[in-house]
């Protein structure tokens, strides 16, 4: 299962208390310092790939300082208690206590192309003649329930669950996973050549995204006409005048057709 969010507690090393003490033959204090608490750093990792070892809202807590010692080791003698009143301190304060915080880490993946587009476009099955991953591909809607990863080349591809009508108001699965395609410069956007409506379909995608993320909308944006295999050359022809509308680069391709899927790859790979 791959897990992109969880929550942790973090908490500082607590404070060593001071020591009460005093130089042999009446020569004054000598207790010292408490030692500092340790502290707790996070810091991202460009190579993580899951939070699942971070599940089960764990506690990261640092050492405790040491407790301070006669002949006044680890701080000072003690005179910030000396005054004209107080010449022989025997108070020492206690270690500061530290507070638990509570932290959301949220996993964004990095990749050079997400594939997006509509349940059952034809994405997993790119991604796996692409990069020789192994996604489930099936004839249903949400086969893919979670992000995939593939590398081709030296390239980085995502597929991201597809995504439906409504699904900025929390409707399917693709919007959860919207947040790994925020940093990647180039959508390909896949349009099943066998749908009843291209355009319609590539008009639902492109109206989720802005609602999500205006900046989605910005990036640069591939047409897939995928499936290409399912009609014939007339009703492909039709099909890519539609879309040549919307002023994007425009592929269309099948696996089973190797100039086609020659044509990707080496975009891709440019």
């Amino acid at each position: 299962m791959f897990i992109d969010e969880a929550q942790i507690y973090v908490q500082g090393g607590n404070g060593g208390s001071g020591s009460v003490a005093f130089f042999p033959m009446k020569k004054g204090p000598c207790g010292g310092h408490g030692g500092k608490g340790g502290d707790v750093i996070v810091q991202g990792d460009p190579q993580m790939s899951d939070l699942h070892m971070y599940m089960g809202a764990k506690l990261f807590k640092a050492q405790d300082g040491g407790r301070g010692e006669k002949f006044c080791r680890t701080g000072s003698n003690g005179a910030a208690f000396v005054s004209s009143t107080n010449q022989v301190p025997r108070q020492a304060e206690p270690g500061e206590k530290t507070q638990k915080k509570c932290f959301r880490l949220v996993l964004k993946l990095i990749a050079d192309f997400g594939l997006i587009g509509l349940p059952n476009a034809g994405k997993s099955t790119l991604l796996n003649e692409l990069t020789n991953a192994n996604v489930k591909t099936a004839m249903y809607a949400f086969t893919t329930l979670e992000p995939n990863l593939g590398v081709c080349g030296d390239k980085i591809i995502a597929d991201i669950p597809g995504l439906i009508e409504g699904a900025s108001k929390g409707k399917g699965l693709g919007i959860k996973f919207l947040k790994h395609i925020e940093k990647v410069p180039v959508l390909l956007h896949c349009i099943a050549a066998d749908s009843e409506n291209v355009k319609k379909n590539y008009e639902t995608v492109q109206k989720e995204l802005e609602d999500y993320n205006t900046e989605l909308t910005k990036k640069k944006e591939v047409i897939l006409l995928c499936k290409t295999d399912l009609v014939d050359q007339k009703k492909l022809k039709k099909l890519e005048e539609e879309l040549k509308q919307y002023k994007k680069e425009l592929y269309p391709i099948s696996i089973y057709n190797p100039d086609q899927f020659l044509n990707i790859k080496n975009f891709i790979l440019s």
